[in-house]
């Protein structure tokens, strides 16, 4: 695995996780709000194994990527990076995106249908409408401690357990630290304060499918590649109602239905997120 930067829609710096063959086809990987690279378990090492060269990004505001000095994080913001970087690879990629990475993944392809940037896109647990209370839950739990952090890791961890509490709390708590900055002995969120604050009034998903659920519709009805829906079983966000018209939209998608998984879809069953991905990315390889 390497460490690699790309250059945004505004110039910003974007991170990213690198491994796989240089010369294989491309699949990049965008998180969710709030997240950050790291959040994917195994699915980077897995599609590198398979014989891709896999990108795992930080977006705009979180982990090692550069924070918006603006304040820009509208859906537009995000877009327009996923847009940057499948234009700087050598071929054009197939794109994962979860949550805020899958709408912005979304709006990236269905919003400039007569400039491809990708041959497949996989959704994961979004879709343009989703559920009010799932919304609100991300909402709360990204607001929590935003200001004031963490005493300890055993607080996050414990943070964790109440938002997702179907997920076994690990004993090992040092792989909390890449999703978190350490400031003056307090840890705090690996994202920037004004993804939810700032001046544009934030495009993170606990806001953005409400307030634009008929742009997204558009988008989607765009669609021509070959697309993937991968829903957590047991989401509170995307609904099976949600995911159904999502399907009605775009006839052509796929949906997998992962059981035993939350919103949190690849860190809640990775094992079967991953066998999701790579069957059907199979489908789609370029010759």
């Amino acid at each position: 695995m390497s460490e690699v930067e790309f250059t945004g829609r505004d110039g910003n710096v974007l991170a990213a996780d690198a491994e796989g063959d240089e010369g294989a086809p491309p699949v990049v990987l965008f998180h969710g709000g709030g997240q950050t690279r790291h959040s994917w378990g195994t699915t980077l090492s897995t599609l590198a194994e398979k014989g891709w060269r896999a990108y795992s990004m930080d977006l705009r505001g979180h982990g090692a990527s550069a924070w918006a000095t603006d304040g820009d994080y509208t859906l537009d913001a995000f877009a327009g990076d996923v847009r940057a970087i499948s234009r700087s690879l050598p071929a054009r990629p197939a794109l994962v995106g979860a949550s805020l990475g899958g709408l912005a993944a979304l709006a990236a392809i269905g919003e400039h249908p007569n400039d491809p940037i990708a041959t497949a896109l996989i959704l994961v647990d979004v879709a343009p409408r989703t559920e009010a209370a799932g919304r609100d839950r991300i909402g709360a739990f990204m607001f929590d401690h935003m200001d004031e952090g963490f005493g300890s890791l055993e607080e996050v961890a414990d943070a964790i357990q109440r938002y997702n509490p179907h997920r076994p709390r690990p004993r090992d708590l040092s792989g909390l630290r890449k999703n978190l900055r350490e400031r003056d002995g307090r840890f705090f969120w690996h994202w920037d304060p004004a993804f939810l604050t700032g001046k544009f009034g934030g495009a993170d998903e606990t806001r953005t499918s409400l307030v634009e659920p008929t742009r997204l519709e558009d988008a989607a009805r765009n669609l021509t590649i070959p697309t993937l829906l991968v829903r957590g079983r047991v989401s509170d966000l995307l609904s099976e109602e949600g995911a159904q018209e999502l399907l009605a939209i775009v006839p052509h998608a796929k949906l997998v239905d992962v059981g035993g998984a939350g919103h949190m879809v690849a860190g809640d069953r990775n094992d079967l997120f991953n066998d999701a991905v790579v069957s059907f990315l199979e489908t789609v390889r370029p010759s």
